[in-house]
């Protein structure tokens, strides 16, 4: 993987996303979900967003599409449009899809991983420090991706780039915001690093293995205490 190869991924790379009004209404749910204004279960009245984004309706139907499409948004038949909310039950397979997945990716880097992936990824794990040391959820949020974008990106898999989004492990992070877990993540996410830099994709895999089971016991216990 050439440094020129993980440079060229957008920055915001998540997936397809919505063009021109659209696109306004989707980021912008997105970054309230992420800094907590917005939350699982809440409803989303189209109105209410249209004037909120400066958009029309059309506008904010298509963003809902597309979030649907990504597993933010609930479109069920006879209810109205809602952050998506997960139960227990939901959140573990969430956990088991995002553990293949992830295991995957880790795989993926360490068999591709070379001299010019290096400081990408080491840049990848700084970010994701700062960003827990600020103490900011949206930065974090943005950061963590930052750093599976890294490993897709050095892994090179591009189906798995275009799968890797539609987990629901936002909606996860978002219903569940610890700061307990926050610490966790940053420590997991060093220990893939390393393995990734050793060339080991067995160590790989068994790293982001103990991750999303971790974040599992972790939100069992949570879910437990509510």
């Amino acid at each position: 993987m050439r440094m020129t190869e993980i440079a060229a991924t957008p920055r915001h790379w998540s997936g397809p996303e919505p063009s021109g009004a659209a696109r306004k209404v989707y980021l912008g749910i997105m970054q309230e979900l992420e800094r907590g204004r917005m939350v699982p279960g809440q409803r989303l009245v189209e109105t209410e967003l249209a004037q909120r984004y400066e958009v029309g309706r059309n506008a904010v139907r298509e963003a809902m599409q597309h979030l649907a499409v990504r597993g933010i948004v609930d479109l069920s038949p006879n209810r109205s449009p809602a952050i998506r909310l997960l139960d227990l039950a939901e959140c573990l397979e969430v956990l088991e899809v995002a553990s293949a997945m992830t295991r995957l990716a880790a795989r993926s880097a360490a068999q591709s991983y070379d001299a010019d992936a290096a400081a990408a990824l080491d840049a990848a794990v700084e970010d994701v420090a700062e960003a827990a040391a600020s103490g900011e959820v949206a930065a974090f949020s943005r950061a963590r991706r930052g750093f599976y974008r890294c490993l897709l990106a050095i892994g090179g898999n591009r189906e798995l780039q275009r799968l890797f989004p539609a987990i629901a492990m936002h909606i996860i992070h978002a219903q569940y915001p610890s700061t307990r877990l926050q610490g966790i993540r940053l420590a997991d996410y060093r220990a893939i690093a390393a393995a990734v830099a050793s060339g080991d994709p067995e160590a790989a895999d068994r790293a982001a293995r103990d991750h999303v089971e971790t974040v599992r016991a972790i939100i069992l216990e949570l879910a437990n205490q509510g």
